[in-house]
C-alpha cells in the first residue's frame, strides 16, 4: 500500500490528532502499519512525530506516533515540499554563521 493512495485526503502538513488516534483513524492506520511487520525493524515502536511541521519538537507540537506513521508522514511531507521551510531555515542559519565567522 502505497501512503498517498490510502491517505490522500489526510493533510500532513499541519496534522490533527485525531487523524491518528481517532478510532476510525487507527482502523485506518492498523493494516497499512502491518504491512511492514519483518520489512522495517520496530515498525510499531513509538516515536515523537511534529503536528505542524514548520514548527520545532516542543511539547505542544508533538504527538506519540509509530515509527511507521513518522516514516510516512516525513517521507510525505519531503516529497511534497513541506519540510523545505525547515531545510531553508538550516541553511539560512548556516549561512549567517559562515559569513560571521568570514569577518
Amino acid at each position: 500500500m502505497e501512503f498517498r493512495k490510502v491517505f490522500k485526503d489526510l493533510r500532513i502538513d499541519l496534522l490533527d490528532q485525531e487523524d491518528l488516534k481517532s478510532e476510525p483513524a487507527k482502523e485506518k492506520w492498523r493494516p497499512f502499519c502491518l504491512q511492514f511487520d519483518g520489512v522495517v525493524e520496530d515498525f510499531n515502536y513509538g516515536t515523537l512525530l511534529r503536528l505542524d511541521c514548520r514548527k520545532e519538537y516542543t511539547e505542544e507540537n508533538t504527538i506519540f506516533a509509530t515509527r511507521i506513521q513518522f516514516f510516512a508522514i516525513e517521507i510525505a511531507r519531503n516529497r511534497e515540499g513541506y519540510n523545505s521551510v525547515v531545510y531553508n531555515s538550516g541553511r539560512n542559519v548556516s549561512v549567517g554563521t559562515e559569513e560571521i565567522n568570514s569577518t
